[in-house]
C-alpha cells in the first residue's frame, strides 16, 4: 500500500500494482499491438499491391511500427489518463508518483523508453527493474516520475458494530466523549480483523485494547463482561453519538440557510 499525503493533509491510500497484474497488461497491449500492425499492413498491402518498390515498402513498414508501437500508445494513454487495452483489463492505471493523472510527456517517455526495454531487449531489462522495485517500477516509470495503480479492488465486507442487549442501558449513559481517535481506530481495525486472528491472539489483543479503553471511559462497564463485547459497545455507541450529532449540525446549517433566504434583500 502507497500512502500520498495531499495539500490538504489528507493521507490517500494508493494500492500500486503487482508485477504479475503489470506483466500480463503488456502481454495483452502487445498482442493488441501486434494484430493491428498486422491488419494495417494487410489492408494497406492489398491497397498498393505491386506499385510500391522495396524501398517504399521498407519505409511504409517503418512508419506502421513507429505509428503503433510509439503514437498509438502515447494517444490512447494521454487521453485515457493512464489506461491501455491491457490496464483496463487488469483494472490498472498509470498515475504521477503523487498520484495525479498523467500528462502527454509521462505517456512520451514511457512509450520512447518501452521501445528499448520492452521490444528490443525482448522486456528483460523491464522485467528485473520492476522485480527490484516496490512499485514494479520499469525504467519508462523511473523517468517520467509515473507507476501503476490497482483500480479495481475487491469490495471491503462493511462491519456493523452492535451494542450488545446486556450493554445497552450502560452504553446509553456512559461517558465515552474522552475516548482518543488513534485508540478508536486501532479498536476499529480489530473489529473486522478479529475473525482472521487466532483464538488466542485476539482474546489477548481485545484485553489489551479493553484495558486501555476503560480508562476513558465511565462508569466502568458491568462486572464481567467480556472485553469484545465491551469494544463492540464502545464502537457502537460513538457511531451511533457521532451519527447524532452530525445530522443535528446539518439540520442547523439547513435550518440557519432556509432563514438567510428568507431575509428581505434590497438593491439600491
Amino acid at each position: 500500500m502507497s500512502s500520498i499525503v495531499t495539500g490538504e493533509a489528507v493521507v490517500l491510500e494508493l494500492r500500486p500494482a503487482s508485477f504479475a497484474a503489470r506483466g500480463l497488461g503488456v502481454l495483452i497491449d502487445i498482442a493488441a499491438q501486434i494484430a493491428i500492425f498486422f491488419a494495417g499492413f494487410y489492408v494497406v498491402g492489398e491497397a498498393v499491391s505491386g506499385s510500391l518498390d522495396s524501398s517504399a515498402s521498407r519505409a511504409l513498414i517503418l512508419a506502421g511500427a513507429v505509428l503503433v508501437l510509439v503514437i498509438m500508445p502515447i494517444t490512447v494513454e494521454t487521453l485515457t489518463r493512464g489506461k491501455s487495452l491491457g490496464k483496463l483489463v487488469m483494472g490498472l492505471r498509470i498515475v504521477r508518483d503523487d498520484g495525479g493523472a498523467i500528462r502527454f510527456r509521462h505517456a512520451l517517455l514511457r512509450a520512447l523508453l518501452a521501445i528499448l526495454e520492452i521490444y528490443m531487449l525482448f522486456g528483460s531489462v523491464a522485467i528485473i527493474v520492476s522485480m527490484l522495485n516496490d512499485r514494479s517500477k520499469r525504467l519508462g516509470d523511473m523517468l517520467a516520475g509515473t507507476y501503476s495503480m490497482r483500480e479495481r479492488l475487491p469490495p471491503t465486507p462493511v462491519l456493523q458494530f452492535s451494542t450488545p442487549a446486556h450493554l445497552q442501558q450502560w452504553a446509553s449513559l456512559a461517558d465515552i466523549g474522552r475516548l482518543p481517535d488513534p485508540l478508536a481506530r486501532r479498536i476499529s481495525q480489530f473489529l473486522h480483523q478479529e475473525a482472521k486472528m487466532t483464538p488466542a491472539s485476539r482474546a489477548q489483543l481485545a484485553e489489551t485494547l479493553a484495558n486501555e479503553a476503560a480508562g476513558h471511559v465511565s462508569p466502568a462497564p458491568p462486572a464481567g463482561t467480556a472485553p469484545q463485547e465491551f469494544l463492540s459497545a464502545l464502537m457502537s455507541e460513538r457511531r451511533d453519538r457521532d451519527f447524532t450529532r452530525l445530522t443535528t449540525q446539518r439540520q442547523r446549517s439547513e435550518r440557519l440557510g432556509e432563514r438567510l433566504h428568507r431575509l428581505p434583500f434590497h438593491s439600491r
